[in-house]
């Protein structure tokens, strides 16, 4: 397992789980000011024994584990990292946290220091409801889990995900990246670093919104059932990721409808 230094402040070592929907595998982030002994790992991804004894060696001390979301690419491998870590886990989910009590949630404010370095809490549901991001001011970057991804767009499927959530999250953090907070880039839950948050944002919207009129199109065409949409709206995704579309599709027909 390769550990590869991406800013001054995070390492990213990749999981060896490429799929259609993981890319080239989960990035694990080793969150960690320069010099400092401590570090937070945010996401230590599914439970690959090598990929994360090999996030153990490289973060050291560790001083807790954050999740962005409950889907086992990013969770699954957390409480037996942390059991090895000696380290807690903090999450949105209650059923990750370690301890269970609320103090090891996550929430809009929550502020995660560690030798040094600064975390700040940006709940973003849409991808999924527990979906949050991590901002870095010292680092100018932006943890993003799968709600902004390296490569491609985000899947917002139901029953895990809502669009209208998730909509309002890429509008926060667009302005967000518009801010005086200087976002530098994106470290995304899965494909490479994104080095034009601004551009990368407006074009997620502007992507929602012409599904959005697709579906609208091929429900006035007779096209009814979330298969039957499918079929006809995307034609320009492979096959074999129609059954996530046709989840992705039942997010949006409960959109169109609510």
């Amino acid at each position: 397992m390769t550990v590869e230094q991406v800013t001054p402040y995070a390492a990213r070592v990749l999981a060896a789980n490429p799929g259609p929907m993981t890319l080239d595998g989960t990035n694990t982030w080793i969150l960690r000011a320069p010099d400092a002994d401590r570090s937070v790992v945010v996401d230590p991804g599914p439970l690959l024994e090598e990929h994360l004894q090999a996030v153990l060696d490289a973060a050291g001390d560790v001083a807790v584990v954050l999740l962005t979301h409950k889907h086992p690419d990013h969770s699954e491998g957390a409480a037996w990292f942390a059991n090895r870590a000696n380290c807690g886990v903090r999450s949105v989910d209650p059923a990750f946290r370690i301890p269970t009590d609320h103090a090891h949630g996550l929430a809009e404010g929550d502020v995660i220091t560690a030798g040094g370095l600064r975390i700040e809490v940006l709940p973003t549901p849409g991808h999924t409801l527990d979906s949050v991001c991590f901002w870095l001011p010292q680092d100018g970057s932006l943890l993003t889990g799968d709600t902004v991804l390296g490569r491609g767009t985000s899947v917002v499927a139901h029953p895990d995900g809502a669009l209208g959530p998730y909509l309002d999250s890429l509008e926060r953090l667009r302005a967000f990246a518009n801010s005086p907070a200087d976002v530098d880039r994106l470290l995304p839950g899965h494909g490479p670093v994104i080095d034009d948050p601004t551009a990368v944002l407006t074009y997620y919207l502007d992507h929602r919104h012409e599904r959005l009129d697709q579906v609208r199109a091929a429900i006035a065409a007779g096209h009814t059932t979330p298969a039957a949409v499918v079929e006809h709206v995307y034609t320009d995704v492979d096959r074999s990721l129609w059954p996530a579309a046709e989840r992705s599709v039942r997010a949006q027909l409960d959109y169109l409808n609510g």
